[in-house]
Parts: structure tokens; sequence; C-alpha cells
């Protein structure tokens, strides 16, 4: 991540996310402001270019159940009494402009690099969008600053349940970064607790995925964000088991497939084994 732009790699999920809304009918991610996040220019991109295509299924559905998913499992936190919710690396996510917990009492903190935010405050503003009182915007670089520090400077308080998404940003960091992240999540008060994405290790993927694998990479690195850090679901549950979580849950495409993909008319499902989604509790 270059801290001088925004991120390039979140404008390509936010226009993923807003395939999903016009060519997926049911949407299994309803998200009524991913069109408009865009502007004119990037959302006639994605009609465009390809972004409905057959061939762009598998990653479109998982971009969208990964949002589903931790918003299913924020739901489930703010019924155990977390009242924050922290977005690691927030990027054009939407939820805090569509929260539906406002009445709870829940509290966004949307956690990225500066110019990131800086660029999504000025694509907020465009759509005629307004900033609730209840998100704050939390400028961090995760590989240069702490984490823990620039979330007590924007009024977290680490002693309340908290819920923390973290949502295509593993891959990117590397892995001190990632578990330390993970220790200070599990640090917070009990009654919160995360959901994430991560990539699988390029040796554990079969030839046509690898091909998958490679192609992305290449994309990535391309846009100066390169993949650096990879897990097994066996390696990185043993990881948030040392540091403390709980209530572990791993899915993997086939899992994620069977819960929300079943009988659709459009064959929207993930395909291949490149990412797989986990929840844990603290």
């Amino acid at each position: 991540m270059q801290e001088s732009r925004p991120s390039r790699t979140a404008l390509r999920v936010a226009m993923r996310r807003a395939a999903h809304q016009l060519f997926d009918r049911p949407p299994v991610f309803e998200d009524p402001i991913a069109i408009p996040i865009l502007g004119p220019k990037a959302a006639q991109r994605v009609q465009t270019e390809g972004f409905g295509h057959r061939l762009s299924q598998g990653i479109r559905a998982f971009m969208a159940v990964r949002s589903r998913y931790a918003e299913d499992q924020l739901a489930r936190a703010v019924s155990r009494g977390a009242r924050q919710y922290v977005i690691l690396g927030a990027g054009l996510d939407t939820f805090a402009y569509r929260n539906p917990h406002t009445e709870m009492g829940l509290r966004v903190f949307e956690v990225d690099y500066p110019a990131t935010q800086e660029w999504k405050r000025e694509r907020l503003a465009e759509a005629g969008v307004t900033i609730p009182g209840s998100v704050t915007f939390a400028p961090i670089d995760f590989e240069h600053q702490t984490l823990p520090e620039g979330l007590r400077q924007a009024g977290f308080d680490s002693g309340q349940p908290a819920f923390f998404s973290w949502l295509g940003v593993t891959m990117y960091l590397v892995r001190e970064t990632v578990i330390g992240t993970f220790r200070f999540i599990a640090s917070c008060s009990p009654g919160g607790g995360v959901a994430f994405d991560y990539g699988v290790p390029r040796e554990s993927l079969g030839w046509m995925e690898k091909m998958a694998h490679d192609a992305l990479a290449r994309r990535v690195e391309s846009s100066g964000e390169p993949f650096v850090t990879f897990f097994t679901p066996q390696e990185l549950r043993a990881e948030l088991e040392g540091i403390g979580f709980h209530a572990i849950q791993d899915m993997g495409p086939e899992e994620l497939n069977a819960v929300y993909f079943q009988a659709r008319a459009d064959g929207l499902r993930i395909r291949g084994r490149l990412g797989r989604l986990m929840s844990a509790e603290v």
C-alpha cells in the first residue's frame, strides 16, 4: 500500500460488490450504497468491463459473501452486548451509512490509510451520503503505526466489548503484524470478536487454482499491493486458540456455498479454494 494514494485494490473490491448488486438475483449481500459510492465513471466501468461476466462469478461471490458473513457475525456480537464495531481496512465499505443497529447505540470506527479515507470522504460527498455521528474515521498505517494507539485517539474503548471485521487485508501484511493485531483484539473486553478472510498457501492448491492465484497475485503486485502472508486453516486456528479466542468458525468454499448459495437459478457460487473466512469470539 502506498500511503500517498488511495488503494486501487479497495476500488476493485468495491466494484465487485457493486457488480453483485447489478447482476445477481437475489443478492446474497444487499448494499444500496455500493453503486452510488463508486461515482459515475467507476459505476460505468462495472457495466462495461466484464464485472458481470460468468467467468467473474466466483470472485464476485466471495467478495459479496465475506461482507455478508462479517455483518452476520457482527449482529451476533451486538446481541452479546458489543457496541463498538471496528472495520479494519475499511476501503469503500458502506456499513456505517446503512447501520441497522443504530438504535442499539453501535458506534463504528473505520480504520484505513489516510489517503484512502480522504478518497472515501470525497466519494461519499459526491454520492450525497451523509456521514452519521456514529462513525469515526481512524487513519492508521498498519505497518508503521500502532493500532491500539490510533484507535484510542479516535475514542475507542478497549474496556468495552467490540467486534472487528478485517476483510481483504491479512494477505497484504507481514505475519507479525497480522498476529499482533489478533493479540490486540483478544485483549479487548469479553463479548466481542472478529471476522476476517485469509489466503491459503499456493502449494495447497490444485493446478488450475494455482493459475488463478498467480494471475491475481500479478494483478495486485502491479498495483503496488503484493500478497505477503498466507495461512493453513490448521495453523491459523491454533494461533487464535493460543492467543485466547474461542468459538472459532472456519469456512471454506464448500461450507459457504452450502450456507449462502444453495438452489440458485443463476449458478452464483464460490469457485476455487484461494480464500477462506474465519470468525472467533473474545
